[in-house]
C-alpha cells in the first residue's frame, strides 16, 4: 500500500469518527428548552391610535383584558365595561379591549372606525388596542400568553366568542377566566377586584 492510499484511509477514517461523534452528540441533546413562563408585563401592543402601548406601565394593577367586535349580540356589554372602569379606575383596576374580527366577522372595522364607533355609542374610555386574531395560526402574542398553559403557568383555554374575560392579578399572572356570557358587573367579577 502506497503513502497516499494510507493518507486517504486515515482521512476518511477521520472524517468518518468525527461524524458519528456529531450524530451522537445531537442524539443525546435536549429535544425542547423549558420555556420561560411569562407575564403580562412583557408585553407591548400598538393601540387604536396607532402607539405603543407597554402592560409594564400597569403594574400594581387588577387589569382585565376583554376582545370585542361592534357587531355582535354581546356588543352591549360595552356599556358595562365602561361603568366598571369608571367605578374601579381609581382603585387600581383597569381594562384592555381587543377588538377581534374572529368570529363571524363582527369586527370588519378599521382602527379608525372601531374607536369612533366606541366612543360615540358607548363613550368608552378605558384602553382599546388594534383588531388582532385571539385564536388560530396567527393569534396574536397576548393571546397565546392568555391561552397557552406553557406560558402563563396556569392554565390552557380557547377564546369561545367575542367578550371573553381574562382577570390578570397585580403581580401580572393570569389567575382568572370569565365567559363571554358573564356580564361585566357579575358578582364574581366585583368580588374579585374588591378582593
Amino acid at each position: 500500500m502506497n503513502k497516499k492510499t494510507v493518507y486517504m484511509r486515515i482521512v476518511i477514517f477521520s472524517l468518518i469518527t468525527l461524524l458519528l461523534g456529531s450524530f451522537h452528540f445531537l442524539k443525546e441533546a435536549p429535544k425542547e428548552v423549558a420555556q420561560e413562563e411569562l407575564e403580562i408585563y412583557d408585553f407591548k401592543v400598538t393601540d387604536l391610535k396607532g402607539e405603543i402601548f407597554d402592560f409594564a406601565t400597569l403594574k400594581g394593577k387588577k387589569i382585565m383584558i376583554v376582545n370585542t367586535a361592534s357587531k355582535c349580540g354581546l356588543t352591549p356589554q360595552y356599556k358595562g365595561l365602561q361603568t366598571l372602569y369608571e367605578t374601579y379606575q381609581n382603585n387600581d383596576f383597569v381594562i384592555v379591549g381587543f377588538p377581534s374580527n374572529d368570529f363571524l366577522f363582527q369586527e370588519p372595522g378599521t382602527s379608525q372606525e372601531i374607536a369612533s364607533f366606541c366612543k360615540t355609542n358607548y363613550g368608552v374610555s378605558f384602553p382599546m388596542m388594534e383588531k388582532i386574531k385571539v385564536r388560530g395560526r396567527k393569534k396574536h402574542p397576548v393571546y397565546k400568553y392568555l391561552t397557552e398553559e406553557e406560558k402563563n403557568g396556569w392554565k390552557s383555554s380557547k377564546v369561545k366568542w367575542n367578550f371573553q374575560k381574562y382577570l390578570i392579578s397585580t403581580t401580572g399572572k393570569l389567575e382568572k377566566i370569565c365567559s363571554p356570557s358573564t356580564k361585566p358587573n357579575s358578582p364574581e367579577i366585583i368580588a374579585w377586584i374588591e378582593e
